[in-house]
């Protein structure tokens, strides 16, 4: 089967596409044919060798690139209870071990990290969740914040920064989304009660429309201390990014979130999207062979949604 790896860290054109054997299924896996791929930021800073100089993962002579992906179930191990052959699914492969990621005609997974995939959704529509949803649930669970309590998102327009509006809103909190002037339309159709736009001064904008701040953020665009200063004292703060996360300053709880691999929630997350909750946005679908130029296109940057590699 083709699959995309890179050997050499670089820019875009560190993308090789090569003929791999196809990838054995294991005890409590999944083998399943990709139709979708989705392309995230963190793809890049694999390809760019940038986990291997922050010591996430180690460096080897072939990295694996991708970790969102839709498609089929081909085969299942043993103890892949609740997928059988045929079943249309969603999956995250967040494990940097392996040789192999997503963009390639098949995967294996750990059963753990797959979903059944929305029913009302294309595989490329379904194939921009799993990452960007899970890290946005995720960063609102470590928020902590009830329902009625004020949540200010930065990067609001983007792939996790809008889920975390739509996801915050379901769970009932006040949404303060910064984002382009631009996109103010784009993130109030998401649920956010309030707007700011990117460039203003941060802390001053958020308190004068909350006074004395908000009671948690989640920090989408890394924008660091500028987003602790529209927190209340005693609030929290949780960095998307890994290492953007500011001095706890006022008695703030800063934290970041590490993404993991979790299926049953991605269901329950699924059941979300299939009832119109969360939004998918597709920013362009390109085959396999050009995921190249999908690398070029993200660096470029001013994308809305998320690029997808089909096979």
């Amino acid at each position: 089967m083709r699959a995309v790896v890179v050997r050499s860290f670089g820019g875009p054109e560190a993308l090789e596409i090569e003929e791999v054997p196809v990838p054995p299924v294991g005890a409590g896996q999944v083998r399943i044919r990709v139709e979708a791929a989705g392309v995230n930021p963190v793809d890049a800073a694999v390809r760019a060798g940038t986990l291997v100089a922050g010591g996430l993962t180690e460096c080897r002579e072939v990295h694996g690139i991708g970790w969102d992906v839709a498609g089929v179930v081909e085969e299942t191990g043993p103890g892949a209870g609740g997928f059988a052959p045929g079943d249309r699914v969603i999956g995250l492969a967040d494990r940097l071990d392996l040789p192999l990621g997503a963009y390639a005609e098949q995967i294996v997974l750990d059963a753990g990290a797959v979903a059944h995939a929305p029913v009302h959704a294309t595989a490329t529509q379904a194939a921009t969740l799993p990452l960007n949803v899970l890290t946005a649930d995720q960063a609102l669970d470590l928020a902590g914040l009830t329902e009625g309590r004020t949540l200010l998102v930065t990067g609001a327009a983007g792939g996790v920064g809008g889920y975390a509006v739509e996801l915050g809103v379901a769970r009932g909190l006040r949404v303060v989304a910064v984002a382009g002037a631009g996109d103010e339309q784009l993130v109030r159709g998401f649920g956010a009660e309030f707007f700011v736009p990117r460039d203003a001064e941060l802390g001053s904008a958020v308190r004068d429309l909350v006074p004395g701040g908000v009671d948690g953020a989640v920090d989408a665009a890394a924008v660091g201390t500028a987003a602790l200063t529209a927190v209340r004292g005693g609030g929290s703060l949780v960095a998307v990014l890994g290492g953007a996360a500011p001095v706890p300053l006022r008695g703030t709880r800063v934290t970041n979130v590490w993404i993991r691999a979790d299926g049953s929630r991605l269901a329950e997350l699924v059941k979300l999207a299939d009832g119109g909750r969360l939004t998918y946005r597709v920013a362009g679908v390109l085959p396999l062979d050009r995921a190249v130029e999908a690398h070029e296109r993200l660096a470029a940057g001013g994308l809305r949604g998320r690029l997808v590699l089909v096979p």
